[in-house]
């Protein structure tokens, strides 16, 4: 499947900007199941950097720094990606979840040092009741992915999807005791209860190709920025699960960025001189070709 994705985001602000510096993490990036063929950025005011790289996880970034004098700043991402089947591990043959520390340790290997780096906490992760949590579903021996679909299963059940209870500062703790929040709480949630186990996780944020209701029209902007996670599993990779959706990601789930938490790979960060109070309004678009 092919799509075409629009991101908009448009900052009003109370006062008169005087130079704002970006980080953005708006293109997504090449991985096995997704093939990137165009990204574009139109930004207004123009800015006098936009410089292209790769942060420290091998997702695509843009610097921008805007010297004009501003009150509202609009960026608006384009991209074209196709998404590719990918074989999918049969769960019930995958390692058992408390080899894996075992497994770490032994191997050298380029993939697997670079999984060992996500099984610490980090800032949007760290927990104190995420263990007590996870065993239920993780007993001794289990498959790994096994338990881990289940975990998915159980936090899709256990809690309610509701917006505007929480923001990025929300704690997991929270979440377990509200259960209630959107899905960057909930992936942040499900990587916490991994990692309490010495299971490598992360954080991979994209967007959701979204479905009218029945006898609509989908409306311009109406699809969503999206977050879910991956799981490490020797001799399979990473494989990504969907607490929000209960659902293992497929043609649907477009990947922009991962890395340890939402702090690393947030759409747009940075800094502006003067400013006041600002407003953001965010739509998104993602349509099949």
């Amino acid at each position: 499947m092919i799509y075409d994705v629009t991101h908009k985001t448009v900052f009003s602000y109370a006062s008169r900007v005087s130079l704002s510096q970006h980080l953005l993490h708006m293109a997504p990036r090449a991985c096995p199941q997704q093939t990137h063929y165009h990204f574009s950025l139109i930004v207004e005011p123009a800015p006098v950097v936009n410089r292209e790289d790769f942060d420290f996880f091998g997702n695509p970034i843009t610097y921008l720094t805007v010297e004009e004098p501003h009150d509202r700043l609009t960026i608006i991402a384009t991209s074209r990606v196709e998404l590719i089947p990918v074989s999918l591990p049969i769960a019930e043959t995958t390692i058992a979840w408390d080899q894996m520390a075992q497994t770490l340790e032994q191997r050298t290997d380029r993939e697997a040092i670079e999984a060992h780096q996500f099984i610490f906490d980090s800032p949007y992760t760290v927990s104190q009741r995420a263990l007590a949590y996870v065993q239920e579903s993780f007993p001794s021996g289990r498959p790994l992915l096994q338990a881990a679909i289940e975990l998915t299963s159980r936090i899709f059940r256990d809690f309610k999807y509701e917006g505007g209870v929480t923001d990025i500062n929300t704690p997991v703790d929270r979440i377990l005791t509200d259960r209630r929040g959107v899905c960057q709480d909930f992936a942040h949630l499900q990587i916490a209860c991994l990692r309490a186990l010495g299971l490598p996780a992360r954080y991979v944020s994209g967007y959701l190709r979204t479905h009218p209701a029945e006898g609509q029209e989908l409306k311009i902007g109406a699809d969503a920025s999206h977050a879910w996670l991956s799981v490490w599993i020797p001799a399979h990779g990473w494989v990504d699960l969907d607490p929000t959706n209960d659902m293992l990601p497929g043609d649907e789930h477009i990947t922009v960025s991962w890395g340890r938490d939402y702090g690393d790979v947030s759409p747009i960060t940075g800094m502006v001189l003067g400013g006041g109070a600002q407003k953001i309004d965010v739509s998104v678009d993602v349509r099949p070709v």
